[in-house]
C-alpha cells in the first residue's frame, strides 16, 4: 500500500490525490485509506484527480462518498476531475456532492471557498 504522500502533490493550499485507471472492488479499500489520510492532512481542498481513471464501479463510488463525509467533518473542501467515469457519477448523484471538472486545470483555477 502507498503512503499518501506518494499520491499527494501540493498545488498552492490544493492537495492533488491521482487516481489510478480502475477503481473496483479490487482495490477500494486501498484506496478509501489512502484518500480519508489524504482528506486529514489539512488542505483547504483536495482535489481527487480521475482524469485517468477509466473504470470505476460502485466500490469506487463508495469511497468518494465515504472521502466526502470525512471532508465534511474536517472542513476539507473537495473537488474532482474526470472523464472518463464523469457520467457514472453524475448518474449517482457524486456531482450534488462534490462538483466535477473537465481538468485539472480548471479545478485548481477555482478559488479555495469557492
Amino acid at each position: 500500500m502507498s503512503a499518501p504522500d506518494d499520491r499527494v502533490r501540493w498545488v498552492g493550499q490544493h492537495a492533488v490525490m491521482a487516481m489510478p485507471a480502475e477503481i473496483d472492488v479490487a482495490n477500494a479499500g486501498e484506496i478509501r485509506q489512502e484518500l480519508l489520510s489524504a482528506v486529514s492532512l489539512g488542505a483547504a481542498v483536495l482535489v481527487i484527480d480521475m482524469s485517468e481513471t477509466t473504470f470505476c464501479d460502485s466500490a469506487g463510488v463508495q469511497v468518494i462518498i465515504a472521502a466526502h463525509k470525512q471532508a465534511a467533518a474536517n472542513g476539507t473542501r473537495l473537488r474532482l476531475v474526470a472523464l472518463a467515469v464523469r457520467r457514472i457519477l453524475t448518474l449517482v448523484g457524486i456531482d450534488q456532492l462534490i462538483p466535477i471538472y473537465p481538468t485539472l486545470k480548471a479545478a485548481l483555477t477555482e478559488a479555495p471557498d469557492g
